[in-house]
Formats: structure tokens, sequence, C-alpha cells
């Protein structure tokens, strides 16, 4: 909640609103303030970026959206001959790099399952591996640090995409990752109202890097949106926590009456053994298969507090039906819910209703 926040001072906000400005009053040399252009740096910026490095014990530079993130850490790190181990089953940003950009640049690219044992598998011989546990949309999980120790001792760095757990479900970088990535426009802001996204490492060369890749691709945050998420900070842990535990009631109300049910927090869940270890709340999403793509959208089309609607970890329950996009490989009927911070018995009693009036 203190996060990034100035200290207080008579007559002055809690937190100070957002600077918008281009050029910054820059008499004398080049380095004569701390702020000259706002493709370098904001004041807005450096307040929020304190705040998310405290919570993951790390320097963190903010980009204009998540996939400007993962695009600093993939694009800026790998060049032709370099070999990256990458989840096939995660967020479909990392393929629409891989088929776009990286592979035409010359990168060798080893896309895996998302399991402990097939990344460690593959990274002989790697220069980054990167990884998203739990993975979305099919919530499988690998373990951090084992991934990581195999990593390391073929030469290799180690990204996380966090999106899902936030620093405040796992950190990273304390399992034995080199990046930690967030797309905050999802649980990190929750409130579905902004694009932002960051990357948080211990590496002053590092960070160097991605700082320079951010002002030269000016892949930049807009300074409201910058404000947002800072305010939008201090009720993560309480969001959190009650997505978490809605997330985790549906699943197991969803799991004595369908198949296919998938939430790290399940017994047999594969990886809730390596998800118990290392994270401290599972995040607001629950996938669950529906035995038709008309059956799912009969689900969807029968909820009355969740929305349809695609991204997640906002405050209201949302959820859609991800074969519509053709970009995961899951079955047509799974649907990806994203838990809001509705009252749990009124969340069952929507999602039973629906359940009902589909099957």
């Amino acid at each position: 909640m203190h996060a990034g926040l100035d200290p207080a001072a008579p007559g002055e906000p809690l937190l100070a609103g957002p600077v918008l400005a281009a050029p910054y009053h820059l008499p004398g040399p080049a380095d004569a303030a701390p702020y000259a252009y706002a493709r370098d740096a904001n004041p807005t910026w450096t307040r929020l970026e304190a705040a998310i490095g405290a919570l993951e014990g790390a320097e963190t530079v903010a980009f204009a959206s998540g996939m400007a993130a993962m695009s600093a850490v993939l694009l800026e790190r790998l060049a032709p001959g370099d070999v990256l181990v990458a989840c096939a089953d995660g967020y479909p940003g990392v393929r629409y790099l891989v088929d776009e950009h990286l592979t035409a640049r010359g990168v060798d690219v080893r896309l895996v399952p998302t399991a402990t044992d097939a990344f460690a598998g593959a990274a002989e011989g790697a220069t980054l591996v990167w990884l998203e546990t739990p993975a979305n949309p099919g919530l499988e999980v690998a373990d951090i640090a084992a991934v990581a120790a195999a990593a390391h001792a073929a030469g290799a760095l180690v990204a996380v995409d966090n999106t899902l757990a936030t620093p405040l479900g796992q950190r990273p970088l304390d399992l034995g990752a080199d990046f930690s990535m967030l797309s905050a426009t999802k649980t990190l802001g929750g409130h579905s109202d902004l694009l932002l996204g960051a990357v948080s490492v211990r590496d002053a060369g590092l960070a160097e890097g991605l700082r320079r890749w951010r002002t030269r691709a000016g892949a930049i945050p807009g300074p409201f949106e910058a404000w947002l998420l800072h305010r939008s900070l201090a009720t993560l842990e309480l969001r959190l926590e009650r997505q978490s535990d809605n997330a985790l009631a549906v699943a197991r109300f969803l799991q004595g009456r369908l198949d296919d049910v998938r939430h790290p927090g399940l017994d047999g869940h594969p990886g809730a053994s390596a998800a118990a270890r290392q994270m401290r709340r599972f995040g607001p999403l629950v996938g669950f298969s529906l035995p038709s793509a008309e059956q799912a959208q009969a689900f969807l089309g029968a909820l009355e507090l969740v929305a349809e609607a695609t991204s997640f970890g906002g405050v209201h329950s949302t959820a859609e039906r991800r074969g519509r996009w053709g970009t995961d490989a899951v079955p047509e009927g799974f649907i990806r819910f994203s838990a809001g911070c509705e009252d749990a018995p009124d969340l069952l009693d929507d999602v039973e209703r629906a359940l009902e009036a589909s099957i």
C-alpha cells in the first residue's frame, strides 16, 4: 500500500498526480536534471517502478503493455545464432514473436510444453529460457527453481511471465529467474481499464538493456496509465486474495460435475506440487471444458454476473471460450474463467444456473 509513495508532507496528496510533459526544463549540460525528455523518463514512471520493484525485490522497468515488456526481453536479448527455449502452451504473444520475428532473424527456437522436465531437457545450448507458470490458458505449472537451476547450468538466462500470480503470488527472481515479466493490464492493475507491462531484474546491466530498448523502440507507458496502476497496487493483496479464493471455490464446485477442470490448487492438477512449493496465491483463473462449443456458448450466454470478455484479472468476473481465437491447443468447449471479487455464494449460484442451462 505504501510502495513507491513519497514521504508524507503537509498539504500534499498521498499519491502525487501524473506528470504530463514531453520536454522538461533542462538548462546547461544534458545530465543537469534527472528528467529531460519523456521518452527517456517520467516522474510518474519512477514512482510506479519503485513500487513494483519493492514487491519484486528488484529493479523494475515499466512498458506500454505486457506485449511491449515481453518484446523488450526477447528482441533485445536474442541475436542470430542464439537459442530460445519457450513454452508452446502459454500466452500466444510469444509464438507471434517467434513466427514473425525471431526465426526470421536466425534465432533457433525450441517450443516445449509447460513441464519442469521439458524445459530442463531442452536447456542445453540455450541462450534464454522463457516460461509462463501457471501457463495461460491451460494452467500448467512448472517448478521455476528447478528450471532455473538447469538453465543456468547450461549457461542460459531465465525469464518468467508472472502475469497470473503477480509478485504477491510468487516471486520468480527469488526462485532463480533472471527476468520477471508482468502484463499489468491483468491482475496487477485489476480494473480492466489500462494497458501496461513491466519487467523486473536484479542485474544492473539487464536493467540498462531494457531501458535502452524502451527508449529506442518507443515502448513507453503513458503517465496517466502509470498513475492508475500505482493507485491500483494499494488493493492488490485484497483483490488477489478474494479472486484466488473465488477461483478455487469455482474449481472445486466444477470438479465434481465436469471431467476437465484445471486449477493449480486442485489435488491431481499437473504440477500442483511445484505450485504448492512456489506460490502463495494461485490467481483468478480456472479452466474447464464443456462437451462442445455450442454448450460452452450456451453456458456463457446464461451467466448473469459474469461478462463474456477476453483478458483476465479484473475485479469483475469474466469468461470466454478460448477456441474462438484459434490460438490455443484447447478443446472447442474450453472456457477460461477469471474470478473477480464478487460475493462467492452469488458467483457460485450464477455458475450453477448457467451450467444447468447448458448441459
